[in-house]
């Protein structure tokens, strides 16, 4: 069991939850102010989402080119092991009604070599290879149904599941030094869930090319792709991310709420289902506490004082 240690300590009228410092942890929760960090720190096994790894998420919510051998990622830093899937579960749904954003990242530079197939072979028969899936997809499934915007700051490899995981996120900051791919087939198993999210991020030849051939693509391709959000340099990525997070951190959570989950649900309408629901959903985000102090503050030209109430 990957044991996240929390403590909160008080910094002036600011509360801070932070993780006890331990020798080797798997995964690191922070909390402060409304923003949960979790950080995959696994380097050893490439940050694998393991089952364990990854049901906590969902509970809680050397430098490599782009033309080095694929393969060698899957043996090490970071991949998707059991635990790392039941960890990052826990993480990323774990309650908390002043959570406001999630980021999440990766120490070493490798992000996630993805499924760590040591968990994937016969002997541990279909029974733990269903847990292992299932984990996956409620993690992934989970990220889109949260009603906070998940930022992934990534600085490195992302592979397989681990390139899922990212895709799987609201918005994607990444360094140059990133690369992204999907190579099972190069070791027999078709990235097929990989492939669930990213088919839904960049266009289908993108998407062929990297599931059929396994090959990776630079962070500048994925953010002319759509697969990232923005592309900097290794030193700005703190910064950008926390621009990021300030400017979530500025509106309505409510309203942020509303509008995350109809831009995903409007995404398998028609058009014309999508506009009809939409009008529908406009009209109840106008009439809502923080709709109206928005359109006021406008109006009298001063800052909204969001309420952050639901209606």
């Amino acid at each position: 069991m990957i044991s996240v240690i929390q403590r909160s300590v008080r910094y002036g009228s600011r509360h801070f939850s932070v993780s006890t410092p331990r020798k080797n942890p798997r995964l690191i929760v922070e909390e402060t102010e409304g923003v949960r960090r979790i950080t995959l720190a696994d380097p050893k096994t490439r940050n694998s989402l393991s089952l364990e790894m990854l049901e906590e998420l969902l509970l809680t919510k050397r430098n490599y080119d782009v033309d080095d051998d694929i393969n060698s990622y899957f043996n090490y830093r970071n991949s998707l092991s059991l635990e790392m899937l039941e960890a990052l579960h826990s993480a990323v749904v774990k309650t908390d009604p002043a959570l406001r954003c999630i980021v999440l990242e990766a120490e070493g530079k490798v992000f996630s070599a993805g499924h760590n197939l040591k968990e994937l072979t016969q002997k541990e028969g279909k029974g733990h290879h269903n847990r292992v899936f299932d984990a996956c997809a409620d993690l992934m499934l989970g990220l889109a149904n949260l009603r906070v915007p998940v930022v992934a700051k990534v600085d490195g490899v992302a592979t397989a599941a681990g390139c899922q995981l990212v895709a799987s996120c609201d918005i994607v900051i990444a360094t140059h030094n990133s690369s992204f791919s999907t190579p099972g087939g190069n070791v027999g198993i078709f990235c097929s869930t990989p492939g669930i999210p990213l088919v839904r991020c960049v266009p289908r030849k993108v998407s062929a090319h990297m599931l059929l051939t396994g090959l990776p693509i630079t962070a500048d391709e994925a953010l002319r792709a759509g697969l990232v959000s923005k592309v900097v340099p290794q030193e700005e990525l703190d910064a950008e991310t926390q621009k990021v997070v300030d400017a979530i951190l500025n509106k309505s959570s409510p309203v942020i709420t509303l509008g995350k989950r109809f831009m995903y649900r409007q995404m398998e309408m028609s058009i014309e289902e999508a506009y009809r629901e939409g009008s529908c959903v406009m009209v109840h985000n106008i009439n809502m506490k923080d709709g109206q102090e928005g359109i006021n503050s406008f109006i009298q030209k001063r800052k909204p004082n969001w309420t952050h109430e639901k209606d």
